[in-house]
């Protein structure tokens, strides 16, 4: 099961999102997200766990589970939807000439 973790200290590592998951059970990964441009923590990572049971126990232990001062917010992860990319429109300038 794949778990979507957020609100997380920017001082929180993958190793503490690892040792948080495990006493539920076997943790296959654990994924901080980062900035690109600065090298530091989003807020949000992903831990994949190898069963859905516990996953689902993580998720309702870990939900709201105060860490490094904040909330997390601890559900399962979505697919991440397909978004265009490249810039959008502009076109017209807000109403007919004419």
């Amino acid at each position: 099961m794949n778990i979507y973790v957020g609100n997380l200290s920017y001082s929180v590592t993958e190793e503490d999102m690892r040792a948080l998951f495990i006493e539920f059970g076997d943790v296959s990964s654990a994924k901080l997200i980062m900035d690109r441009d600065t090298g530091r923590s989003k807020g949000f990572g992903f831990v994949e766990m190898s069963s859905n049971d516990a996953g689902q126990k993580a998720i309702n232990e870990l939900n709201g589970r105060d860490v490094g001062g904040r909330a997390m917010t601890v559900n399962e992860a979505r697919p991440r939807e397909d978004r265009p990319r490249g810039g959008g429109g502009g076109g017209g300038r807000g109403r007919d000439r004419y």
